[in-house]
């Protein structure tokens, strides 16, 4: 008698096929979920986006710390955009102040905290432009209005001194005190006593191009300067 030995079939591979199929189509689905996801992630964000815009700057910015003593040379050729001007007289607080290039005299006043009592607001031309390095005084009711840097009008300028360029006449730069000095446009307490200080180490003033070697003096100021002094 034949006896014949077959071997049975695995029952587990079946199952086993079932089961790696089964895995592959959730991945599957779990990719497309996740991409659905991203995707309307991403299209709710860039949605969501807002421009933000940076507020307008004041016109006039606070006052210097440490006052006259420690600002740059009055003169000086506007750097960055800034210029400082010393105000004093009837404002509230007088001192000295760093302001955006092309202000006024109307920023100068609202940066030392407006008119203080007893100004005189129609001697001041709240309009005319100022310059670096400037001195501007205020003056009260009953005081002479000061003249303007580049006849712009009254108010805004150096205080007047005799002899000085508010009295119309040519500024003589061998001849000139500290007062008739600051009373030239952009001339401040600083660069008068700069030129004075190369008077007294060179001599004499031969030309007004000697300005040039004086320090804060630049070429634009030396032009803004020419048909005010004399030698």
């Amino acid at each position: 008698m034949t006896v014949s030995f077959s071997s049975a079939p695995d029952p587990s591979r079946g199952p086993r096929w079932r089961v790696g199929v089964g895995a592959a189509v959730v991945l599957v689905l779990a990719a497309l979920v996740v991409t659905v996801v991203v995707s309307a992630l991403s299209t709710a964000g860039g949605a969501g986006t807002i421009a933000v815009t940076s507020p307008p700057s004041s016109g006039a910015s606070d006052a210097v710390a440490g006052g006259p003593d420690g600002a740059p040379s009055g003169g000086v050729e506007a750097a960055g955009g800034v210029l400082f001007v010393h105000v004093h007289g009837a404002v509230v607080s007088p001192g000295l102040y760093e302001l955006p290039a092309g202000s006024r005299v109307v920023d100068v006043v609202a940066a030392a905290g407006g008119f203080g009592d007893g100004a005189d607001q129609a001697g001041v031309n709240l309009a005319r432009p100022v310059v670096d390095g400037e001195q501007l005084r205020v003056p009260a009711v009953g005081e002479p209005a000061a003249e303007a840097a580049e006849g712009g009008g009254a108010g805004g300028a150096a205080e007047p001194a005799s002899g000085g360029a508010a009295t119309g006449d040519a500024v003589d730069l061998n001849l000139a005190d500290d007062a008739a000095l600051q009373s030239l446009p952009g001339v401040g307490p600083a660069t008068a006593g700069a030129i004075l200080d190369w008077r007294e180490e060179n001599g004499v003033f031969r030309s007004v191009d000697d300005l040039l070697g004086v320090p804060g003096i630049g070429e634009k100021t030396l032009e803004r300067l020419r048909p005010l002094v004399t030698v």
